[in-house]
């Protein structure tokens, strides 16, 4: 491994910065740890000094593709073209280089067509450096630009254009049409990230590790932001709801039965100390009425917000038994209740699919007007607040100019024991164009909620 002329201790300083850029809580005891493994370790072999990282440093599974990430930004396992340490997975080609023509190309397709058909690890990352190095060299580019491309490289080789012969040779091992067409595409999957991480490698060698951390690498799936998610992000943001729930329900029931003791009961302390010469070894506490929130969401499903509103809704409602009761109720310029589609056991898919299709309920018009809804909402369902519920509204607070209803919120949130509001923008955004984030923000609380963290952590304190 050649961590770079900074030095090693250099390198494990901008590392650990570059970890927290990305989101990962890394304290000063957990630096001090991954240095006391580390002295303990021969630096030589890579993957040794990779996992000793992981295990002082990450606290969730979830964080694991970002530390990998960036640990092979600052800890490379090739440098340039150059052949891998003997430890490590292969050897670079030596023809990575080489010209690229019909004839290279038709022969590249035939070895990784071999390769990920015997799903060969070492053979596969040796001919993703060989496919950036070949196909995705981009010689002469202007000041600023890299000279390396993944895009480029997987535009000229099309490994998706693969899939019918990778999934003949699944077939021919007896595996079923459908197992090899997921095997397929799940191989391809994660050669494209091979070759992503060896052209971020690549640039960052021409223009420091530190470059790439800060504008290619995406935060870690918990700190992503709701509205720039992409589809396959959405994904392993549906996988992660649940163990987040889960992880809060753990929390709080510990939290609840900390603090369900009452008020002291003089008299039975005094009388069970009798039984101890009048010493009252043992309190007893008069029982605590217990409480728990009555929820009612009202929330922006239009455009980008609506993913937002979908994980939100279903944190919620997998966390159902801290709650009372719960209410949800979704709108664009129209309001229309979606309770009924959170029912006890229901897959996540099937309810991700519900609300999707509930979504032209919640319009008449089809252009965001939270005075409308908020006016519609107060009209047609008189009955969900009341003094012992709990208000949650949920939107970027962007309403196209309309008449905002202010005294109409004012009035909801008067009739309720707590309201709340959680927008998905970043706050310096708020106020700016149609955004009514300011007028709104001065009746019910407003809280930036832009990704699963802050989202974890607010429905946290909400049920307490």
């Amino acid at each position: 491994m050649t961590p770079g002329s900074s030095g090693l201790l250099d390198r494990h300083i901008a590392f650990l910065e570059a970890l927290r850029g990305a989101g990962l809580p890394v304290s000063l005891a957990e630096d001090l740890d991954a240095i006391a493994a580390l002295t303990a370790l021969d630096w030589s072999e890579r993957a040794v000094v990779r996992d000793a990282y992981a295990a002082t440093l990450l606290k969730r599974q979830v964080q694991r593709p970002t530390f990998e990430a960036l640990f092979d930004l600052y800890f490379p396992r090739l440098v340039g073209a150059g052949a891998t340490p003997p430890d490590e997975e292969g050897s670079a080609d030596e023809s990575g280089g080489a010209r690229d023509n019909a004839q290279a190309l038709a022969s590249f397709r035939e070895d990784l067509v071999e390769a990920l058909s015997d799903d060969d690890g070492q053979r596969l990352q040796r001919l993703a450096a060989e496919m950036v190095g070949r196909f995705g060299a981009m010689p002469g580019r202007g000041p600023g630009l890299s000279s390396w491309s993944a895009y480029t490289a997987l535009q000229r080789v099309s490994p998706q254009q693969l899939v019918d012969r990778i999934v003949a040779a699944l077939l021919a091992e007896g595996r079923t049409e459908e197992e090899a067409q997921r095997t397929s595409g799940r191989r391809i999957g994660a050669f494209t990230r091979r070759v992503e991480d060896d052209a971020r490698r690549r640039i960052a060698e021409e223009k420091g590790p530190d470059h790439v951390a800060n504008v290619a690498l995406k935060p870690s799936i918990d700190r992503l932001d709701f509205t720039s998610a992409r589809k396959t992000d959405l994904e392993e943001m549906r996988r992660e709801i649940y163990p987040l729930a889960r992880r809060l329900a753990t929390r709080l029931t510990q939290e609840h039965h900390a603090r369900r003791r009452g008020p002291l009961d003089f008299r039975r302390t005094v009388r069970a100390s009798m039984s101890t010469g009048g010493v009252p070894l043992v309190t007893h506490h008069r029982p605590k009425r217990p409480h728990r929130t009555e929820l009612v969401v009202l929330c922006d499903v239009s455009g980008s917000v609506a993913n937002f509103a979908q994980f939100t809704l279903l944190l919620v409602f997998a966390l159902q038994d801290q709650f009372q009761k719960v209410r949800a109720f979704t709108f664009i310029d129209h309001v229309h209740e979606v309770t009924h589609h959170f029912r006890p056991g229901a897959d996540v898919a099937d309810v991700m699919a519900d609300l999707a299709a509930s979504t032209s309920h919640a319009a008449l018009w089809g252009r965001t007007n939270y005075g409308r809804a908020l006016a519609k909402f107060e009209e047609s369902h008189p009955d969900a607040l009341g003094p012992k519920s709990s208000l949650l509204i949920l939107g970027d607070a962007r309403s196209n100019y309309s008449d905002l209803n202010a005294d109409v919120l004012q009035r909801l949130a008067d009739s309720t024991r707590h309201a709340w509001w959680l927008n998905p923008e970043a706050r310096r955004h708020w106020g700016t164009g149609d955004s009514a984030a300011p007028t709104y923000g001065e009746i019910v609380p407003m809280v930036e909620c832009r990704n699963l963290t802050q989202l974890g952590e607010f429905v946290h304190d909400l049920a307490i």
